[in-house]
């Protein structure tokens, strides 16, 4: 006797709704600005007190650069056209259907 599988069911696969994106999306640029920003303000510390002795002008600077560089990827993550060399390419156009 040959036992057959059942066949499985077909599942339609959705994309997900706009708020779960740009909720993802936003996530991202407030995580990825605490970790860069908390990053800087840790170079600069150290900097400062390694190399300049204890002044605040590297806590800062770093502090700045950090925060520029998540901004930077936030808008990059919103707006993947800014990204310079970046192109939208234009769909392929259909094939005709000419018979001759």
């Amino acid at each position: 006797m040959a036992t057959s599988k059942p066949a499985a069911p077909s599942v339609a696969v959705t994309a997900p709704p706009s708020e779960e994106i740009l909720s993802q999306k936003m996530d991202l640029c407030l995580s990825n600005a605490l970790v860069k920003t908390g990053l800087g303000l840790g170079t600069g510390i150290v900097l400062s007190v390694l190399l300049f002795r204890r002044r605040t002008f590297p806590v800062w600077l770093s502090t700045g650069a950090g925060l520029g560089s998540a901004y930077t990827d936030c808008q990059i993550a919103f707006n993947p056209s800014a990204v310079p060399g970046f192109t939208v390419a234009s769909p392929p156009p259909a094939p005709s259907d000419k018979r001759s």
